[in-house]
């Protein structure tokens, strides 16, 4: 009877060896990529371990980062800012769909004025990266904020150091919007800069500016609003209105876009028309190998967070996706049979 009874157990123990390495890939799930939707990714993580015991192990990187880990199969998935084309897409046995949208905004450190939001267009804002304004009071900058005691102090122009979805964001607004960006700069996750201290990620960005009287620079929406750092008002694409980035003005923004199946939901929302739109704002992009055997392990996770993650978003001033884009990915995910 004990010799059967061994032998039970040796055999559950042989099974759960051969299982175990299928049973903890479908427990952790690694990601890495844009520091734009990090902070919205960790808080789905979060929950969705309590819900569901999977753990999602994400690091941001940068977008350039994310879709190069991806490529190379170091991790389950990468997430990017900038969209890949689907010739990209197929070259690498990838596929991609958006999860959420966000903004980047211009944040400064001017203690004078007591987080007072500037007015910037976008030629204020290409002449301070490309070098040609170099201070605060610049006859320019007054006109744009005449009731604004703008102080004498030099401007410390900040940008992102790493290859970066935010970046490419931010240059692809000012390659549409100035014509001189686009012929000397361009757009891309990584520039050559004219003027500039580098800094690494979103965070890296955040931390410089707030700890830098005088400093200027670009980061995604909750960084700013978590660092209490003030925000401009952006000239939008029409030419007839500031814009502040919010909620409304981000919807506004990406209301018209089209989201193609076919196009892989290829997608700029920078720069979009409409008098409340906000030009700088942008999507998320997932990367999936289909090659990976957890894929619909990934699906399910962002299946999950399409439908149970939308407050979570919305409290980190993110907006979600709307129901008829979720639809879409849905199909998008049945057409390559990776639907959970």
């Amino acid at each position: 009877m004990k010799s059967l009874i061994l032998k039970f157990w040796c055999f559950l123990i042989i099974m759960f060896c051969i299982l175990s390495p299928s049973l903890s890939q479908a427990t952790e799930l690694t990601g890495a990529g844009a520091t734009f939707p990090q902070p919205v990714i960790e808080a789905w993580a979060y929950e969705y371990y309590k819900q569901r015991k999977v753990k999602i192990n994400y690091q941001g990187i940068g977008s350039g980062g994310g879709i190069r880990q991806v490529q190379e199969r170091t991790v389950d998935f990468g997430v990017s800012d900038k969209p890949l084309t689907s010739e990209e897409l197929r070259k690498h046995n990838l596929v991609q769909f958006p999860f959420i949208i966000g903004a980047v905004v211009i944040t400064y450190n001017l203690p004078e004025l007591k987080n007072i939001s500037l007015n910037l267009d976008h030629k204020a804002i290409c002449n301070i990266y490309l070098g040609k304004i170099k201070n605060w009071n610049d006859p320019y900058l007054k006109n744009l904020n005449p009731k604004v005691n703008l102080p004498e102090r030099s401007i410390i122009v900040v940008r992102r150091a790493d290859a970066s979805g935010t970046t490419w964001l931010f240059t692809t607004y000012l390659s549409k919007a100035c014509p001189e960006w686009k012929e000397k700069v361009g757009a891309g996750t990584s520039v050559n800069w004219p003027v500039g201290i580098g800094a690494k990620g979103n965070p890296g960005v955040t931390n410089y500016v707030k700890q830098n009287i005088g400093a200027i620079g670009y980061v995604e929406f909750i960084y700013a609003k978590q660092n209490n750092l003030p925000m401009s008002n952006l000239l939008n694409a029409d030419g007839n209105a500031f814009v502040s980035p919010s909620v409304k003005s981000m919807q506004s923004a990406s209301a018209n876009v089209k989201w193609e199946i076919e196009k892989d939901f290829f997608a700029d929302l920078t720069y979009q028309p409409g008098k409340n739109s906000y030009p700088i704002t942008g999507a998320s992009f997932v990367l999936i190998p289909l090659d990976n055997p957890k894929v619909k392990e990934i699906t399910k996770f962002f299946k999950w967070a399409f439908e149970k993650g939308n407050k979570i978003a919305e409290d980190l001033y993110y907006i979600p996706l709307p129901k008829n884009l979720v639809n879409s990915i849905y199909t998008y995910w049945e057409k390559y049979k990776i639907n959970p």
